[in-house]
């Protein structure tokens, strides 16, 4: 059954049996024989086939979400016997956006990695959306994701601490006519920026953390970022904060995982280290 369900994520995503089969290395016949047996243990048709390729019936779109959960805890399984086995060893995946991969984090998965040396570490970068996706898929084990105006993050998580947000400049800026410097859309800082000043004019739309402040340090514009990323430039003064009316803005950081029973030992051991981190 485990194949079955492997087959339905990979032709949800693909889009086509087709393009399914040969990702899979299966011919198509082999891999519609797989979604027949599917159908018939479910008792429901799961995908409409037509000439634009394969879509998911409302059956199908219930049974995917639980799909991807019953092959993410089979590898969290397997991953949690090999690190048992191995001893020390294992892998920790852990996701975050640009301010936490650049500055809040390195200090906590060196400590990490000083206490479990033989332990795998793998940091993907991305937002809140992103990571919400790659934990339900099972692609990472813990993500650092921000709580939004009227959003939570989605069950289960773990508050793990306040970050406050300042609004910067370049020396002698002029906030009346400065333009925004900020990310992309999806990015939990630009939503935050534009629910409190929803005028603002963006200039710019960079990929990094560290693009914004050279931008803002030239001159350019006004950027909302994270005090622990500019904290060292406005102590040199190759920034300034700005005074305005709804800044600074708290926004509050959280553990975002499948479960802590579900985590594998190594996983598990870096959220503890998270949240002990977060009471010191």
């Amino acid at each position: 059954m485990l194949d079955e369900l492997r087959y339905l994520v990979l032709i949800a995503d693909a889009g086509t049996f087709t393009s399914a089969a040969r990702h899979a290395h299966l011919s198509q016949p082999a891999l519609s024989a797989a979604v027949k047996r599917l159908e018939d243990a479910m008792g429901a048709r799961l995908f409409h086939r037509g000439a634009g390729g394969a879509t998911l019936t409302a059956a199908g779109q219930a049974l995917l979400p639980r799909a991807r959960a019953a092959l993410a805890a089979v590898e969290d399984g397997r991953r949690a016997v090999a690190e048992v086995e191995a001893g020390e060893s294992g892998e920790v995946r852990i996701g975050a956006g640009a301010t936490a991969c650049t500055y809040l984090l390195p200090p906590i998965l060196a400590a990490y990695r000083k206490r479990w040396p033989s332990v795998m570490l793998r940091v993907r970068e991305a937002f809140g959306d992103q990571l919400e996706a790659m934990i339900e898929k099972g692609e990472i084990d813990v993500a650092i994701v921000t709580a939004l105006p009227r959003r939570t993050p989605q069950k289960p998580y773990d508050w793990w601490r306040d970050d406050e947000l300042v609004v910067v400049g370049a020396p002698g800026v002029n906030p009346r006519t400065a333009g925004w410097i900020t990310f992309g859309d999806g990015s939990p800082t630009r939503t935050l920026l534009l629910a409190r000043n929803p005028g603002a004019q963006i200039v710019m739309e960079l990929g990094s953390i560290a693009a914004v402040k050279g931008h803002v340090r030239a001159g350019i514009g006004l950027a909302l970022v994270s005090r622990a990323a500019v904290a060292a430039d406005i102590g040199r003064g190759a920034l300034v904060e700005v005074d305005l009316p709804w800044s600074p803005v708290m926004r509050r950081l959280a553990l975002r995982h499948r479960g802590t029973d579900r985590l594998p030992p190594a996983a598990a051991r870096l959220r503890e280290l998270l949240v002990q981190e977060m009471r010191s």
